[in-house]
């Protein structure tokens, strides 16, 4: 589990394929300040932009480390295949400060940057959410992108799905990898775990369709 606070930045360097075909995943090194694996150990879990991965290796002198990424999980995010800068968070502790909300790592969609600007001290961040996770949007509730946890200011529906807008201060900017985005960017998208058991009990049928 997670909380959504970003713990670092890191930048993947390298990027290399673990077979050679679509159905083979890649090896990801992405490099960070040393200190931040002084605590890292074979096998924990680190977020890359909302996703958990395992650490597969690691120098901590160095500041490097490695994760092997499924072509299924390939598919389901983005940012994940080239070299980029990305937010990394550890998994949760059981004595940690829950600063976000819950989040369990997992993406459930891709979303894609609208709008990006500066709105005073402040930007905003206006994402469409395709219309399998727009019902999970709600107005001042919670959502991750890229791992970021994020209170939404508005949703307007559309018959793709959703608009939802974000607002970020100078803190998120300096403190995560959102500040590079740009119009037409992919993001991923985690809805909130309450509205995703909220939707089950509300509605069975539509759940268990999704499953088959």
């Amino acid at each position: 589990m997670f909380t959504g606070i970003i713990t670092a930045i890191g930048r993947i360097t390298d990027v290399q394929d673990l077979g050679d075909s679509s159905a083979h995943g890649k090896r990801l090194t992405i490099a960070v300040d040393p200190s931040y694996l002084e605590d890292v150990g074979l096998g924990d879990s680190i977020a890359l932009n909302g996703a958990c991965m395992t650490v597969t290796s690691f120098e901590a002198a160095q500041g490097v480390f490695t994760i092997d990424i499924s072509a299924e999980s390939l598919e389901k995010t983005c940012g994940l295949d080239q070299h980029n800068t990305i937010n990394l968070e550890k998994a949760l502790r059981a004595h940690d400060r829950l600063g976000g909300h819950l989040v369990s790592g997992h993406v459930d969609g891709k979303g894609v940057v609208r709008r990006f600007e500066s709105v005073g001290e402040s930007w905003l961040l206006a994402i469409e959410a395709p219309k399998e996770l727009a019902r999970f949007i709600a107005y001042k509730g919670s959502i991750t992108v890229n791992g970021v946890s994020l209170t939404v200011n508005t949703v307007t529906d559309e018959d793709r799905g959703c608009v939802l807008s974000i607002n970020l201060i100078p803190h998120t900017i300096e403190n995560t990898a959102l500040g590079h985005l740009k119009p037409g960017h992919g993001v991923n998208l985690e809805i909130d775990l309450i509205a995703r058991y909220v939707e089950r009990m509300l509605n069975p049928a539509s759940s268990a369709a999704q499953a088959s």
